[in-house]
């Protein structure tokens, strides 16, 4: 499919639960900075994107703020994870749990290898891997 050579991930969307506490996570000890943010009262929700540069060069992650959501969204056996790169895992869940953040997989080589993993968790318990990546 030669058009495909155009084609280029965008974002991938999160429902959130509370905005305010995830873009305190993402912004924070996850480093990636807000792009953009759009209230939408009609429909009674927000969208804010965060990534690690802007778009359209980076993909980026849409949260998704549905205004009426009272109960924890159901996160299903279907998703997985986010995957970000990092230079330094471990300094990175020592920065999550500085910030209240849970590691639910503490930095170390993956089992059979010698890659550096983590597992952390943001506030609505969607799980992110963090691969540490030198130079």
């Amino acid at each position: 499919m030669p058009e495909a050579a155009n084609y280029r991930m965008l974002h991938t969307m999160i429902r959130v639960r509370d905005l305010d506490k995830s873009l305190a996570f993402y912004t924070g000890p996850m480093g990636m900075k807000l792009l953009r943010k759009r209230d939408v009262p009609d429909g009674k929700y927000s969208l804010a994107f965060v990534g690690y540069g802007d778009e359209p060069e980076h993909c980026v992650v849409e949260l998704t703020y549905n205004w009426d959501q009272e109960k924890p969204y159901e996160l299903g056996t279907g998703f997985g994870h986010l995957a970000i790169g990092v230079p330094d895992a471990y300094k990175l869940c020592e920065e999550v749990t500085k910030a209240g953040g849970k590691v639910t997989r503490p930095a170390g080589p993956v089992k059979f290898g010698t890659t550096v993993i983590a597992f952390v968790e943001d506030p609505d318990g969607y799980k992110i891997e963090l691969i540490e990546r030198k130079g």
